[in-house]
């Protein structure tokens, strides 16, 4: 029995999430709670000299007001990075000391510089606005080639140069000899620009500490409480059992709250020296200001092929824009994610990579939505797509030339990776058998009969998921007196649908319906361990050890079960949630119910297990055909076609699967047409700190009758259930099939170049260019 057959029609948690019935962080509140708010700095780079708080300490309402001096004497850690960051010269990372409020110098507009706890919010932002802080005002720096320009400013005293660590992968001479007896070398240069997560839910915080046990009661959106719990532990230096962490309902999340912000270490020591609790909901434009961006990547890259076609090397330069400070995730992804999947889905014998990490004046820089695969693939299907032009091969073909086969899984590439499973030429015949590949043609010609250009862009990718902080998942399953069903989980979700997924996986195990199993994820004082919601890892983590849990049920009931009815366990069989044998049978669900009658208060029932294991990374793939034409007048792009037929191994849930890929495609829709985190390069203010400013995907450019969407699913041998991640397919997927498409339709135009996001004043100006 599949887990498709016990399907949902629509996913479990819908109907209480969109009739206003969830409950997130803003929605709660304890008794005698005080409120907080920042005062922020209004310039991107100063030397404090002063701040004076007379005036918001004398405010009523106001409790205290706090500068970087009122926590001197904390005992705070410095706040954790993931990576271990050993170069190849035995270097490692040269560290960013990160104040929880500024101490003697602000880094980027939007630093927290002080804190004001009051009676009520409001009361807290007026107070706020009455602080005086004299700075004095020092340049600033907010792209990488101005801050590694000679006579920069060095914003950290132990970064010489702003650089704070280059990492290498691959084999340096053995690309350089490839290139040497190339054919031709194709280079491109290509920028994934900087954008703003922007979640639903906007940032917030309530913390209440209790004497008497030394614990923090907290509530915050998070993607699960152990990662969060370990960077706790790490900045308190306190044991994990000290902190209560309650993630309800998380209203997005996209890698960007993840980390441990300073906002919330400055009200963990409020409430625990005002003997009170401490919210703060962030404003949307705080958001905009301090909720870690992502991308921000520049590459230089190069592809070697020989007459034919094929590929012989990749060198790739990326240097990257990590922003003031260091965040927990913002240099690992660029160095480690972008390293796994940096030749693709390509034979290609030889990589050579560099990775600058950068620190400007700037917002800090985190994962998001892909976490640097989508940066990559960006990067190595725009150098395929131009390698095409170069040589006049057919951009399907050049791609279908080089792929990795079949017969080569598990695949070892040439640097950083080994890839599980897939079958990448079936993948892209479907892609182009369902957008019509071979009628483009036809359409291009009627679109040009209209006045519009029109062009068609193919992006084949892969993206590593999995991995994780801790060396195992575990997830527990646990039996009411009515046989129904709780599966304890450490992931949280931000929208994947967790409580619909993980349920189907135990009751496909089970043989029964799982309308009997319902989730508990990410309780406050879990002893399970395992990795929270991120990298696409959850079903194959969190679910596989769902999974086993349910097999675990299964192998003891049986015991149970033979005992019931009288026969030996080997006579048994079992089927649909049905033991049989001896020509009597019973259910599993009616089995736990028997079990549980006079069962002590507070004894766990006999069927209750935990299943654990340890999982390897996935590969999920794909190929994704684009269309878009475009009005040559004003430079509008419109999207008429897409076409994403993915590798995510086995699927528990169409529904879910389908959604996941258009939410992400839609994602990537986002970057490559408006999403920019725009800074002013003299004054590093902020330029895009609004809806006003910022462009955000409308519904509309991705309408149903345009997309189309395709399985090509290859189960992964690295776990029980062969899933692959999705969450990030379609983002990885969408920002190259995209770019390329539009490119494809502006070489009519006389345009050979162009970077994100395809704005139509961007897009009319590259066609006046190449008229003029």
């Amino acid at each position: 029995m599949s887990a498709h057959d016990h399907a949902f029609h629509g996913r479990v948690e819908d109907r209480r999430l969109i009739t206003g019935q969830g409950r997130y962080t803003a929605d709660v509140s304890l008794p005698g709670q005080l409120h907080a708010a920042f005062l922020r700095a209004d310039r991107a780079h100063a030397r404090i000299r002063s701040i004076d708080t007379t005036a918001a300490k004398q405010h009523a309402g106001v409790v205290a007001v706090w500068t970087s001096a009122d926590l001197a004497d904390a005992g705070l850690a410095e706040y954790p990075i993931l990576g271990k960051f050993e170069g190849r010269d035995g270097s490692t990372i040269l560290r960013t000391k990160r104040p929880t409020l500024a101490t003697d110098t602000v880094r980027y507009v939007g630093e927290q510089v002080a804190m004001v706890i009051a009676s009520t919010a409001e009361i807290a932002r007026d107070a706020a606005e009455l602080i005086a802080v004299d700075y004095e005002e020092l340049r600033a720096v907010v792209t990488t080639d101005d801050a590694m320009a000679p006579g920069a400013p060095q914003l950290h005293p132990n970064i010489p140069g702003n650089v704070c660590f280059v990492a290498e992968t691959g084999n340096a001479q053995a690309v350089e000899e490839a290139f040497a007896k190339a054919h031709h070398i194709t280079r491109v240069r290509v920028e994934s620009n900087r954008v703003i997560g922007n979640p639903m839910e906007l940032r917030a915080f309530l913390t209440s500490y209790d004497a008497a046990t030394g614990i923090w009661q907290i509530f915050t959106p998070k993607q699960g409480v152990l990662n969060f719990r370990t960077q706790l532990h790490q900045i308190f230096n306190l044991p994990q059992e000290r902190f209560h962490i309650e993630a309800h309902d998380v209203g997005g999340s996209f890698g960007v709250r993840s980390p441990a912000y300073p906002e919330a270490i400055a009200l963990m020591v409020a409430s625990q020296r005002l003997g009170k609790p401490v919210k703060w909901v962030a404003s949307r434009a705080e958001c905009f200001l301090t909720d870690h961006h992502g991308r921000g990547m520049i590459a230089d890259a190069e592809l070697a092929l020989d007459r034919d076609g094929n590929f012989l090397a990749t060198r790739v330069d990326v240097a990257a824009n990590l922003g003031a400070y260091q965040s927990l995730t913002g240099g690992f992804h660029v160095i480690n994610n972008t390293a796994h999947c940096a030749v693709g889905v390509y034979r290609t014998p030889a990589h050579y990579g560099r990775a600058r990490l950068v620190q400007t004046n700037v917002t800090p820089l985190a994962a998001y939505r892909g976490a640097g695969r989508p940066d990559i693939a960006y990067i190595v299907e725009r150098l395929v797509e131009q390698a095409a032009i170069d040589l006049g091969i057919d951009q399907a073909e050049i791609r279908r030339r080089n792929f990795i086969r079949p017969d080569q899984f598990p695949y070892k590439t040439p640097n950083a990776a080994t890839y599980d499973s897939g079958d990448y030429a079936r993948g892209l015949a479907l892609a182009m058998e369902k957008s019509g590949y071979a009628k483009f043609a036809e359409r291009r010609e009627a679109a040009k009969k209209r006045g519009k250009l029109r062009g068609i862009g193919v992006a084949s990718f892969i993206e590593g998921t999995g991995g994780g902080n801790f060396p195992k998942d575990q997830a527990g399953l646990t039996w009411d007196a009515d046989g129904n069903i709780v599966l304890h989980t450490v992931s949280q979700s931000q929208g994947q649908g967790h409580d619909t997924t993980f349920p189907m996986i135990a009751a496909s195990v089970l043989g029964i319906d799982a309308s009997h199993i319902s989730l508990s994820a990410s309780e406050a004082n879990t002893k399970l361990i395992g990795n929270h919601t991120g990298g696409s890892r959850s079903a194959a983590g969190q679910g596989s050890a769902c999974h086993v849990a349910a097999t675990r049920a299964v192998d003891l009931a049986r015991r149970y079960a033979a005992e019931e009815l009288g026969v030996e366990t080997v006579n048994l069989k079992y089927a649909d949630g049905v033991f049989a044998g001896g020509g009597k049978s019973i259910s599993i669900l009616d089995l736990a119910r028997r079990l549980a009658v006079g069962l002590p208060k507070g004894e766990p029932h006999p069927l209750d297990v935990m299943g654990e294991l340890t999982v390897l990374n996935t590969y999920p793939n794909g190929s994704h055909i684009a269309e878009v034409e475009i009005d040559p007048a004003t430079g509008v792009v419109e999207i008429v076609g897409y076409t994403a037929v993915d590798d995510c191994g086995n699927v528990i849930d169409h529904t879910i699967v389908e959604g996941q890929l258009v939410g992400g495609i839609t994602q990537g829709a986002g970057q490559v047409f408006g999403e920019h985190g725009i800074y002013d390069r003299e004054t590093g203010q902020l330029l895009t700190g609004s809806f006003m400013d910022y462009v955000m995907p409308k519904a509309g450019w991705m309408s149903p009758d345009v997309l189309n969407v395709g399985d090509n699913g290859v189960p992964s041998p690295t776990n029980p259930i062969g899933v692959k991640g999705v969450g990030e397919s379609g983002n990885t997927g969408s920002l190259p099939s995209l770019v390329n498409a539009t490119l494809n339709a502006l070489r009519q135009a006389g345009v050979t170049a162009i970077d994100m996001p395809l704005t139509p004043a961007r897009v009319w100006g590259a066609i006046q260019a190449a008229k003029g």
